[in-house]
């Protein structure tokens, strides 16, 4: 285990046994004693867009006290430190792991689809230990080779044809990692420090967002992916084609042509990841995050009368 999940891993056992009261009152104090301000407001109605007051099946629903483990340990811990914030009376919905449809009642979750009615898919900061790791990239673009790197699990589709295509070219360091069944285009392991001499990283979704995705943004590579369907508290949705990454056919078949322009224009791939970096640095403020959070499940328990 790395010293980052053993830091976090220490860190959330110990808050999950803070008593509610002490719990609740810094809750308070934070929300009261930070300044509110448009982009707080505004992170906080994009993460919960419920504008209408709504009614939960309370035999359907999760009481603040009673909330418990019902799924992966580190969507316990995420969600635990947030909704343990209010009292113990307060009733919510929840759902665990990759969350590609809309629930039924508004409903905490990690991700949701990107698009106009995805009102119930209230947004939290869920599995943060596995999708929220930024890096310090000291290599400069224009010193990495001229060519795209990319390793992870090839169990779907869209995955299998990026793989497929790409494997063997020249210009190319893709293959999937799992499943290992003597697939020809397995390859072996790489390390994101291995990655980062690549010109390129690609960013390809998986069952929801490309985990990858925030690391490669914080680092000197220049992110290549297709148009993102899902969303997550990185607000994925938000990212603008040219501006943040480069984007590609939903198959990738250009992925090749747009290599070779930005290595003919790396003034051009360097303006992206300086707004790469400029997205990032929004989500390493942790007193602000949490802040966002809290706001995000008052929203929540507002509309739902609670509150």
């Amino acid at each position: 285990m790395s010293f980052r999940k053993f830091k976090y891993y220490a860190a959330n056992g110990l808050q999950v046994l803070v008593p509610n009261a002490i719990r609740s009152k810094s809750a308070r104090h934070l929300i009261d004693k930070y300044p509110m301000d448009s982009y707080i407001q505004e992170r906080v109605d994009y993460y919960n867009k419920v504008n209408e007051s709504f009614e939960l099946p309370e035999n359907e629903s999760t009481r603040v006290g009673g909330y418990k483990k019902t799924g992966g340990t580190t969507y316990y811990f995420d969600l635990h430190k947030v909704v343990k914030s209010f009292p113990a009376q307060y009733f919510f919905q929840f759902l665990n792991g990759d969350i590609r449809y809309v629930p039924e009642y508004p409903c905490f979750l990690k991700s949701r689809p990107i698009g106009e009615n995805n009102h119930n898919s209230v947004l939290l900061k869920l599995n943060e230990i596995r999708h929220f790791q930024f890096i310090s990239d000291k290599q400069s673009f224009r010193n990495k080779k001229d060519m795209v790197a990319w390793r992870g699990v090839g169990y779907q589709p869209h995955r299998k044809k990026v793989i497929e295509q790409y494997y063997n070219h020249p210009q190319c360091n893709i293959g999937q990692t799992q499943p290992i069944n003597g697939d020809p285009w397995e390859k072996g392991f790489m390390s994101i420090e291995e990655q980062l001499n690549y010109k390129f990283l690609l960013a390809i979704e998986g069952n929801d967002v490309a985990t990858n995705l925030k690391w490669a943004m914080s680092s000197n590579s220049l992110v290549i992916m297709s148009k993102p369907r899902y969303e997550t508290w990185f607000m994925e949705g938000r990212l603008q084609a040219g501006i943040h990454y480069v984007e590609v056919k939903s198959d990738y078949s250009d992925l090749i042509e747009k290599m070779e322009y930005y290595i003919a224009h790396p003034e051009e791939a360097e303006a992206i990841i300086h707004k790469a970096h400029e997205w990032v640095e929004q989500f390493k403020n942790p007193q602000r995050e949490k802040l966002i959070s809290l706001l995000v499940a008052k929203k929540y328990f507002e509309k739902s009368g609670q509150i």
